[in-house]
């Protein structure tokens, strides 16, 4: 989504990101799906957020099994939307992130396919703008300081942390409960490496011609990786 924000001129720059985490979405297909493997998914529908942290996934998925982004149909559906196609049977497969993929293997019987280990990293990211990191600096290493502390407390925590992430969605606590279990939790100060991978996210989205113009990722730098240049 950034990358989608950023090409329609949204002054974001990248405050925090968290530590990589590819066990949180994954391609999923109905129980009794006869396809079984990534090579399976040539010509079928695939569900899907546009601009999302999973379009990616995709795009790099098929291309580690020999596949083009062109040679499955992209169906572009906003989660509720997607599930409701997915339990229908109007696609063939539905690529999500937790906790909407934890909630569908327990509701729905969901048949985990592949998720993204070995694929990409999958961070989860903190913005601000521009004007704000200039004038808040402090402020902004105190808040990614505090929400690494909430991390550390859940990691030890999980079943605690379920239960009150269960009463924040309004999810039952066994879907929580599996979307915590494979989460990795850390979060940090965004550096050049992280914005190298954003980077490569924006090349391959242009490369694409899904947003109109080349980014660089420099401008949305945080103020102190900037001044370090």
């Amino acid at each position: 989504p950034p990358i989608f924000a950023q090409a329609a001129g949204a002054p974001l720059v990248y405050a925090g990101a968290t530590v990589a985490r590819p066990g949180l979405e994954a391609v999923i297909v109905p129980k009794g799906s006869p396809i079984r493997s990534v090579a399976d998914l040539k010509g079928k529908r695939i569900a899907y957020n546009k601009g999302s942290n999973v379009h990616y996934f995709l795009v790099k998925l098929l291309e580690k099994h020999g596949l083009k982004y062109g040679d499955v149909q992209s169906v572009f559906l906003a989660p509720p939307d997607a599930r409701a196609a997915f339990e229908k049977g109007s696609v063939d497969a539905w690529v999500i992130w937790d906790p909407f993929l934890a909630s569908a293997q327990k509701a729905l019987d969901a048949r985990l396919l592949v998720d993204a280990r070995g694929v990409v990293n999958n961070r989860a990211y903190y913005f601000t703008s521009r004007d704000y990191a200039s004038r808040n600096a402090d402020v902004l290493r105190i808040a990614i300081e505090e929400i690494a502390a909430i991390d550390a407390w859940a990691s030890k925590n999980k079943s605690a942390a379920a239960a009150e992430l269960s009463q924040i969605l309004g999810l039952d606590t066994a879907v929580t409960e599996l979307y915590l279990s494979r989460a990795e939790f850390g979060t940090k100060a965004v550096n050049a490496e992280i914005l190298g991978e954003q980077q490569k996210i924006a090349d391959t989205f242009f490369d694409l011609k899904l947003i109109p113009k080349k980014l660089n990722l420099l401008h949305a730098a945080p103020v102190d990786l900037l001044a370090s240049r």
